[in-house]
């Protein structure tokens, strides 16, 4: 393997571990979801890395990173609350967030046009705090963690994803206003 491949191969590995995360957090087998998590967030940090360290960049890989990161998150929020480690409502506004931004996305391609997609430092904020969340909710159920941690956690995550949808509705808003009105 050339390693003009390692950005994207690292990619498809990140999306291969969703499957096995979530399946080791049904199980309760906290421990190692800890440790296939880390694994995962390490290919993200290597093929960001690889990728502009070694001038590797490609349409695929620019499709399949966030991708990556929006299905490891959902499988996460969505098997720590079917594990009843936290509640539905807030693994539903982690995904809501994520629908509208893909929603958004829909609609701003079929009604204005195309347009490039970056992530806004508020998400990549948005998406660290819900790693870092996503440990603490997996290392409690090893160490003892205090509750006011937790609690504080939860309000983080929920205040940064709902910034962060609104950030990205108010952008492609006012990018769709000014495409209307130049056209």
């Amino acid at each position: 393997m050339t390693l003009k491949y390692l950005p994207n191969t690292l990619t498809i590995s990140r999306l291969l571990l969703a499957l096995p995360l979530g399946l080791l957090i049904l199980g309760q087998q906290y421990g190692w979801a800890l440790a296939v998590g880390f694994i995962a967030g390490a290919t993200d940090a290597l093929d960001g890395y690889s990728a502009r360290k070694l001038g590797y960049f490609s349409p695929l890989g620019a499709i399949l990173d966030p991708v990556a990161d929006k299905l490891l998150i959902l499988v996460t929020f969505c098997c720590l609350a079917s594990a009843t480690l936290i509640d539905w409502w807030l693994a539903a506004v982690v995904v809501g967030r994520d629908v509208v931004i893909v929603l958004g996305a829909v609609f701003y391609r079929f009604l204005v046009g195309p347009f490039e997609f970056g992530a806004t430092q508020l998400s990549k904020l948005n998406m660290a705090i819900q790693i870092t969340f996503c440990v603490l909710v997996l290392a409690a159920q090893l160490i003892s963690v205090p509750s006011p941690l937790v609690t504080v956690a939860v309000a983080t995550v929920v205040i940064c994803a709902v910034a962060s949808g609104t950030d990205y509705i108010v952008s492609w808003s006012r990018r769709a206003w000014l495409h209307r009105s130049r056209h």
